[in-house]
């Protein structure tokens, strides 16, 4: 694909709209990259599977409303589809294609035997009692039904889900089947046969990454500075551990605002302060800040780990920070990625950076279909080496054929989904 076509690609005003683009954007250099035909390609750009679904909802005052809902098997060449359930009002059908072509890429990339799934509810769940979203989370559930279980399609947690969410999941498919099936999701409670370490498991990945990053280019941990952009699932985590490595963590942002202290927030003050209040802001031992402003300031790591799209064409230019990592699923641009390259800025993608969370998923369903759980080390160590050796593979094929990392990450990605087509064969 030529720059001159890049350069003149139109910016989409729907968040969702755009990151479609930009995964099929990936997939296409991905593709000439590796000179696959256009069948390949065809296949790969599609999904399997697509369910949309009309969620009725009575609310506790008696009110009835209509939620609209999404499941999307994107691939399952390499195994049962994977993926994430979204609760958010910004949920739209283009979006979960592109999450669930992201998480294709991830699983293989990782070497997961799963392929890549997603799914949602146009909902904000801020708005809506924990009983009416049992009641949403049941409602969709049985409308999904033929799609899901734990050797076809295992959800888990994502934004505005979590292992409640995810407990209601699993007891509405167990009752559906007659009998306790455990392994239909995976983000669930320890008590209902959740993996230990599974609800931190995407930020410790996220921090695993960042710091081989770093030493990458010389830099040594406790000698830097970052930024945590959101402090939710996987912002706060990822900012708590890398203050315990030692990188002074100057600022953090919500979707409210941010805060920013020069000599490092103390990370876990501010978690209390959230827990209290709801928001980053107003956080006593830091200084305020506009939100977009921490995106720009001069660090030596960003860690995006909100929503998608934050790095686009209008502020890319502004951006300081040494290296990139994606702890949010699509928060870089196609635009923004053109433009960070040229100015050095490593960018560690989000199919690598953010994989732990599929990585620990995969021991959860393992563990599950064995009645049988690891350890906390078990689980750490073992996420430790795979995103170390993701990392490796993704570094040394960047390095020797001159990519980017995010070019190199999906490149790898899609050579090993289309080995596994073409072992499968195309049937008839």
């Amino acid at each position: 694909m030529s720059g001159t076509q890049a350069a003149t690609r139109p910016v989409l005003e729907d968040a969702g709209t755009q990151a479609l683009a930009d995964a099929r954007w990936q997939l296409d250099e991905a593709i000439a990259f590796h000179g696959y035909d256009e069948g390949t390609h065809a296949m790969l750009k599609s999904s399997r599977r697509e369910l949309t679904v009309s969620i009725p909802l009575r609310r506790d005052d008696g009110t009835v409303e209509v939620l609209s809902g999404y499941r999307i098997q994107h691939n399952i060449s390499r195994g049962p589809a994977k993926g994430g359930l979204r609760y958010s009002a910004s949920v739209n059908v283009d979006e979960v294609r592109a999450l669930a072509m992201w998480m294709t890429w991830k699983c293989a990339l990782l070497d997961v035997p799963y392929g890549g799934a997603k799914g949602g509810v146009a909902i904000d769940p801020r708005l809506y009692s924990s009983a009416e979203l049992e009641r949403v989370t049941r409602r969709y559930t049985t409308e999904i039904l033929p799609m899901i279980g734990p050797q076809h399609d295992i959800p888990a947690p994502d934004i505005g889900t979590d292992e409640k969410v995810m407990a209601w999941m699993m007891d509405t498919y167990s009752v559906s089947q007659g009998h306790t099936v455990a392994g239909v999701v995976t983000g669930k409670p320890l008590s209902l046969g959740g993996s230990l370490g599974r609800s931190s498991a995407t930020s410790r990945g996220v921090v695993h990454v960042a710091l081989a990053a770093l030493r990458s280019v010389g830099l040594d941990p406790v000698r830097t500075t970052a930024v945590v952009q959101g402090f939710g699932k996987v912002g706060r985590d990822a900012a708590r551990f890398l203050d315990q490595v030692g990188v002074a963590v100057v600022a953090v942002s919500d979707q409210y605002g941010a805060v920013f202290n020069q000599r490092g927030i103390d990370v876990e003050a501010l978690g209390r302060h959230v827990d209290a209040v709801g928001t980053v802001v107003g956080f006593p031992g830091a200084e305020e800040l506009d939100g977009a402003e921490a995106l720009e300031l001069e660090v030596d790591l960003l860690v995006p780990a909100a929503v998608e799209g934050v790095i686009h064409a209008d502020n890319a230019h502004r951006v300081q920070a040494r290296i990139v990592v994606e702890g949010a699923n699509g928060p870089t641009t196609r635009e923004a990625d053109r433009i960070l390259a040229d100015a050095g800025v490593l960018v560690v993608p989000d199919i690598l950076a953010n994989a732990g969370g599929v990585i620990v998923s995969y021991f959860e369903w393992v563990q599950s279909n064995q009645a049988y759980r690891w350890s906390l080390d078990e689980v750490e160590s073992r996420l430790a080496e795979r995103m170390r050796s993701g990392w490796d593979d993704v570094n040394g094929f960047a390095s020797l054929h001159g990519l980017t990392l995010r070019a190199a990450a999906t490149a790898l990605a899609v050579k090993r989904v289309t080995e596994a087509h073409r072992l499968r064969g195309l049937y008839p």
